[in-house]
């Protein structure tokens, strides 16, 4: 059977056809692509944000937890160290006090004991010459024993003659000119004093020179 011929008006319809095919088409891809942007929008806003990109309370209040608690620890440290460094100040102040009245203990009885010492050795300085050599010895024995024990004790005498006058173990009774020594020199001892352990018992009573008028 043989084609007909086409005729314009058929060309027309053809080609308005095709126009409205591809419109369809267009459309279709539009909207199409609509819905792929759509859809990636979609998941880019679901999508869950980074770890720290917004507030959690949880972490925020475990984080102040463990800050405090590092405070805490660092006051009970610095407590800790501060209490250590007053017991040992403690523990050393008395270990000082005991050993300062170990030394000093004695004391009051050496004072108490240094006038029978002065009143032997006048008694040995005065004593006549008629007095027997047994009476003497047995004098500066008896001196000898009481001088040994005090040393013992760590009590030691003073005995400045001739030394420079030293006012903080030295006590004055008098001074004199004296052109033969330098002015402040310890001329005559009346009375020895007496160290207990480095500690002052007893001054020195001196007669102390002056410069000659």
């Amino acid at each position: 059977m043989a084609k007909e011929p086409q005729t314009p008006l058929d060309d027309e319809l053809a080609r308005h056809e095709q126009d409205a095919d591809g419109a369809e088409q267009a459309a279709e891809q539009a909207a199409e692509e609509r819905l792929m942007e759509g859809e990636l929008e979609g998941l880019i806003n679901d999508e869950e944000p980074l770890d720290g990109s917004v507030d959690n309370p949880e972490a925020e209040m475990l984080a102040a937890q463990v800050d405090e608690l590092e405070q805490s620890l660092a006051e009970a440290k610095d407590q800790a160290l501060r209490a250590a460094a007053e017991a040992q100040n403690v523990r050393r102040r008395a270990e000082q006090e005991a050993e300062k009245a170990r030394k000093f203990a004695l004391e009051k009885f050496v004072k108490e004991l240094l006038p029978v010492v002065d009143s032997l050795e006048k008694a040995l300085e005065t004593m006549e010459e008629g007095a027997s050599e047994v009476h003497r010895e047995g004098v500066s024995m008896t001196l000898k024993m009481q001088l040994d024990v005090l040393n013992k004790f760590g009590v030691e005498s003073i005995e400045p003659h001739g030394e420079p006058f030293d006012p903080q173990v030295h006590e004055a009774m008098t001074m004199v000119p004296n052109p033969d020594l330098d002015p402040n020199t310890v001329m005559d001892v009346m009375q020895k004093g007496y160290l207990l352990n480095g500690r002052l018992v007893r001054p020195a009573m001196v007669v102390v020179s002056k410069k000659a008028d």
